[in-house]
């Protein structure tokens, strides 16, 4: 579609610096097109605050502000979790929040009549490709415009001016301007001193930190907290029935306040390069440790096994934004299955940044102390283990006496 052609544009927005200028930019460089802003609520709290003033003013025609927090933690939160997926050792804060915001997006596209879909994602990011995936499973032939890989900008120092010359209002400056990314899950920080990979983190700095503090400054004293799951969900924090975004949000207070769910990683970025963020993420920290804790208990050898290699793949699966495949769809239905007996009580302790396993019921257990006993019980045969060791070593034992006949 030539852009004379385009006269309505969707565009993602977050109120952050890369969507504050795409505003304007679109209307000078696409015949002044009608710009309908979207922002989907994950859970970022104080950013919403303004924010239809500042789009509007900025040049937008109307801006909607969704809620998807409930649907954000019931199906696209906690089928990860359950999964077990991490993206090298990250919990997937930013992956699993695009494909719902982009389906919200699409929605909202179809219904306003737009020609195209705009988004602010950097051409060196992987958001641009998990936004556009599901743009394309979910609206195939909708134009997507993407001013990074368009415009002239070519920094975020660049964007602060462009903003600075159209009026365009900003929370940021040159000294904090962190890329973060911030919901309900977790918060993202990038660029400035942490480009440089020999550089440790300002966890102390006042300002840095905004969901969790510095393990150094944590009580000395630890927190305890009992998780109750039902299938895998969790249903109860210190034994009070709430929903799993009301967990989540709780173990965030919790996980924050004793320095729980830091990480800095240079992780391997789906578009080639390596990259060095750190990531706040104080109640899916805790949560991912105790539902695995749980898990030790109630699943088989096999299941639990194959389970952890699928959780790669799932990873792989949302980090890379394949949400809305085949693949995808079809590990979470194994997932489901291996959940059905998922249900029980752990215990943890909470100090200085570390987690510690206090107890752990369920009635699903498959750990029998009768069996495990280092006392005496009238359950196990230990005479039983020969047989066993001589099937099982059958082969390498033929193997060592055909060497053997071979070597003479």
């Amino acid at each position: 579609m030539n852009k004379k052609d385009i006269k309505k544009v969707v565009l993602a927005y977050s109120g952050g610096l890369d969507t504050s200028i795409i505003i304007p930019w679109l209307k000078e460089n696409y015949n002044n097109c009608d710009v309908i802003a979207v922002s989907g609520n994950v859970g970022q709290a104080d950013e919403l605050e303004g924010l239809e003033e500042k789009a509007i003013k900025t040049g937008a025609s109307k801006l909607y502000i969704e809620d998807l927090t409930d649907v954000f933690v019931d199906e696209y939160v906690i089928p990860t979790m359950k999964a077990g997926a991490m993206y090298e050792e990250y919990l997937l804060g930013t992956s699993f929040a695009r494909p719902i915001i982009a389906k919200r997006i699409v929605e909202i596209a179809i219904k306003e009549g737009a020609d195209a879909i705009c988004h602010g994602c950097t051409g060196k990011g992987n958001d641009q490709v998990r936004f556009e995936l599901a743009i394309k499973a979910l609206a195939p032939n909708m134009q997507i415009i993407a001013p990074w890989r368009e415009w002239s900008i070519k920094s975020r120092e660049e964007e602060i001016e462009y903003a600075e010359s159209h009026n365009v209002p900003l929370k940021i400056n040159r000294e904090t301007n962190y890329s973060k990314d911030k919901n309900l899950w977790h918060l993202s920080h990038e660029g400035l001193d942490l480009e440089d990979a020999g550089n440790e983190p300002q966890y102390e700095k006042k300002g840095f930190l905004e969901m969790s503090v510095s393990p150094i400054d944590a009580p000395d004293k630890p927190t305890y907290i009992t998780l109750d799951f039902v299938k895998g969900v969790p249903v109860k924090l210190n034994d009070k029935q709430m929903s799993a975004k009301e967990i989540i949000l709780e173990l965030n207070k919790f996980g924050g306040e004793n320095g729980i769910g830091l990480l800095d990683i240079v992780e391997n970025r789906l578009v080639g390069m390596k990259c060095r963020g750190v990531y706040e993420t104080p109640g899916g920290t805790i949560l991912y440790y105790a539902h695995n804790y749980l898990e030790t208990l109630c699943l088989d050898k096999m299941t639990a096994h194959k389970k952890q290699e699928l959780a790669i793949t799932f990873a792989d699966l949302v980090y890379n934004g394949q949400w809305f495949t085949p693949l995808r769809e079809a590990l979470s239905a194994f997932v489901d299955k291996t959940q059905e007996t998922v249900t029980g009580k752990v215990k943890l302790k909470l100090y200085k940044g570390n987690i510690i396993k206090a107890g752990a019921w369920s009635e699903y257990s498959l750990y029998s102390e009768e069996y495990a006993t280092f006392g005496e019980d009238s359950v196990y045969n230990q005479a039983d283990a020969t047989g066993f060791i001589n099937l099982f070593g059958l082969p390498l034992k033929v193997q060592a006496e055909v060497l053997s006949k071979i070597k003479k």
